[in-house]
């Protein structure tokens, strides 16, 4: 990183730190202020939202219309404000593989994968990117780990290194003496990773979920020898059988972290582990239901929009979001912090399996009914996917003697139970669920028509976003 963005972030930083000070009043006000900002900007410079919003300059945040991926990309050179870049140049920035170089010495580019259509693709200035880092540097902060100029903490990011990922760009953008950051790709071979992160010895460990559950078990077993300060998850569902394995390898509690690449930091748990506090101050989030309308806290959503409160190179105002969220009630945290909170992430829409209902019809069987089904299982991996022939359960670490038929028993019975007609279940083992191009090991997978199995190797066909 260098000297002037770190300088950018720590000031960033400091400014959040005392937001969370803050009483709910105050972050309301400040909410409102930085929202009308971005919509004067948008009207000022995006002629897509002189278009967009036409009429409704003072209509409220919630009766602005949906902004979903495919629109922004269909209208991208329309949506930008900035009259010197166009998604030719993003694209062809992205296809150099140029890493943390910015595009025309100005802006940083990075996409999403694509599962749910074409990748999206988005771009930051040099001041919204610092924004960007911290809003990351604010998790690893309420994780225990902090960055000081008089110092420095060793940082092992145990996710993506392809160059158009978020996270190897923030990777990437973070590296300095004050930060060394060792990237290592979740793809690459377990004992590689093991080695590795032996011999960089991490003060912060920061990974995809099941890697993290991996690599507890290679501390448990001998072979992992590092003792993290914090460990903080991030881009996969962090399931309940995760953080006991990482509690054992550690004794310490992982921290979960809430992203995606089109707002950055969404929310993060503190000490409590009691929830996830949405960053309120950088991102304003609605959970909605498929007409758009807002879902009752305590139940999970269907998807949630997503206005980035700093975002001015491509402003995103009510951008849908596929992710399933369920907010909690409003008590406060005993942390003190002003913040909402959510209940967690459940995974995608999209993880969400269709199947015939028993009272006839469809129904959509939520990720979390999938979830309690299989985490008290011994198991070092799963995956569960539906296809025209019925549904398989990839499961990684099954005892040799124990039965597979009660793992696929156990799945169709949560089925059931959840009034659903279950097709065909059976259960394979496989030596490790495989993982896709950005090197995460999605649970839930439908791919009716065709398609390779996840566990026959690694997919590079699909990621979520």
């Amino acid at each position: 990183m260098d000297t002037r963005l770190l300088l950018k972030v720590l000031g960033r930083r400091r400014e959040l730190a005392a937001r969370d000070g803050w009483s709910p009043s105050q972050v309301r006000t400040y909410q409102a202020r930085r929202l009308a900002a971005l919509r004067d900007h948008s009207q000022l410079r995006s002629r897509f939202y002189r278009e967009f919003h036409r009429g409704l300059t003072r209509a409220p945040l919630a009766e602005l219309p949906i902004l979903t991926k495919a629109v922004l990309m269909d209208r991208f050179d329309d949506l930008i404000t900035r009259g010197d870049l166009r998604l030719a140049d993003a694209r062809a920035h992205l296809a150099a593989e140029a890493g943390a170089q910015r595009l025309m010495g100005r802006y940083y580019v990075a996409a999403t994968a694509g599962t749910t259509g074409e990748p999206g693709i988005f771009v930051w200035d040099v001041e919204e990117w610092a924004e960007v880092l911290a809003s990351y540097s604010r998790a690893y902060g309420w994780a225990g780990a902090s960055v000081r100029l008089t110092g420095h903490t060793r940082m092992a990011v145990v996710s993506s290194t392809v160059p158009s990922h978020q996270s190897a760009l923030v990777g990437a953008s973070v590296d300095s003496r004050f930060v060394p950051t060792l990237r290592i790709d979740s793809g690459d071979p377990l004992e590689d990773v093991v080695r590795r992160l032996n011999h960089f010895r991490p003060d912060v460990l920061v990974g995809y979920a099941s890697m993290l559950g991996l690599l507890a078990g290679e501390q448990r077993a001998g072979r992992l020898h590092v003792q993290p300060g914090a460990v903080l998850s991030a881009s996969e569902v962090l399931t309940a059988e995760a953080r006991r394995d990482v509690e054992h390898a550690w004794n310490r509690r992982p921290f979960n972290v809430y992203a995606a690449t089109e707002t950055a930091g969404i929310a993060a748990e503190c000490g409590q582990h009691a929830g996830l506090h949405l960053f309120e101050d950088l991102v304003i989030t609605e959970v909605v239901d498929d007409e758009g309308r807002p879902f009752t806290p305590g139940e999970y959503g269907s998807r949630l929009l997503v206005t980035v409160l700093g975002s001015r190179t491509l402003p995103l105002i009510r951008y849908e979001l596929s992710d399933s969220v369920r907010m909690l009630p409003a008590p406060p945290c005993p942390c003190g912090r002003p913040f909402l909170r959510i209940g967690g992430v459940q995974g995608r829409a999209e993880e969400a399996l269709r199947l015939p209902a028993a009272r006839g019809g469809d129904i959509l069987v939520q990720p979390n009914v999938v979830h309690r089904a299989m985490e008290l299982l011994p198991l070092t991996g799963w995956q569960v996917v539906l296809d025209d022939s019925g549904i398989t359960v990839y499961v990684a670490g099954l005892a040799e003697l124990a039965d597979t038929g009660q793992v696929a028993r156990r799945l169709a019975d949560a089925l059931a139970l959840a009034g659903a007609v279950a097709p065909p279940v059976r259960a394979v083992r496989v030596p490790a669920v495989s993982r896709t191009a950005l090197g995460k090991a999605p649970l839930i997978r439908s791919v009716r028509g065709g398609g390779e199995h996840p566990g026959r190797g690694r997919d590079k066909a699909a990621d979520t976003d």
